[in-house]
């Protein structure tokens, strides 16, 4: 999945306008975007790609947008789907598809907190 970095740096620069922490990362072929440490949005394929669950996938349906697919040979799906483009030219629409996003994203992570992991004993030297 190759990526236009001139697209990536110019999608970070448009998300860093309206939301804090804003960093991309580049990852297998194409850009994770952060906020503070919350993944929250991908550049691959030359589009931005937003983290939705049940409460704004509809949003982007509407829009006929769809699901990120890493690969395009496989019915696979993630969930993130394709910002509208022209979301990216108006600031106040992207602030709110981006603040939707990273709280999905910052609730997922805490769902998924990592579990604290009692040491078990260590075996006695004989």
């Amino acid at each position: 999945m190759a990526t236009n970095m001139d697209f990536a740096d110019e999608a970070i620069e448009r998300l860093s306008r309206v939301a804090s922490g804003i960093r991309g990362r580049k990852m297998f072929g194409g850009v994770g975007i952060y906020s503070g440490e919350i993944f929250f949005a991908l550049v691959a394929y030359d589009r931005l790609w937003l983290k939705v669950d049940d409460s704004n996938r509809g949003d982007f349906e509407a829009r006929g947008m769809k699901p990120f697919q890493p690969f395009p040979d496989r019915p696979m799906t993630m969930s993130y789907y394709e910002l509208p483009t022209d979301l990216l030219d108006d600031s106040d629409s992207l602030r709110v598809w981006a603040a939707r996003s990273i709280a999905i994203a910052r609730s997922t992570k805490k769902a998924k907190a990592p579990k604290v992991s009692t040491p078990r004993p260590r075996a006695a030297k004989k």
